[in-house]
């Protein structure tokens, strides 16, 4: 399947690239050409990734995984008093 209509990178191209050692979307679009035109292949390309096991790296796709979100602290502000 073509991911990338404005380069012709298909899945198989992309997969390819990421067992020859590609493990970052930005490696991949720098050889491939991915995402450099209208952008619109990004996510797709992203999904590839996920799929081919390369976003424990650095892909930038986040799971469905929970996650522990830090909570807010609350801050308390005290007025200074003139000695």
């Amino acid at each position: 399947m073509i991911v990338c209509v404005c380069k012709s990178v298909s899945d198989r191209t992309i997969r390819a690239s990421i067992a020859e050692g590609m493990d970052s979307f930005d490696e991949l679009q720098f050889e491939l050409g991915v995402a450099t035109c209208c952008g619109k292949c990004e996510e797709s390309v992203r999904e590839v990734m996920a799929q081919s096991g390369a976003c424990a790296t650095r892909c930038g796709v986040h799971h469905a995984h929970p996650v522990a979100v830090p909570q807010a602290v609350p801050l308390t502000f005290y007025e200074r008093k003139a000695a």
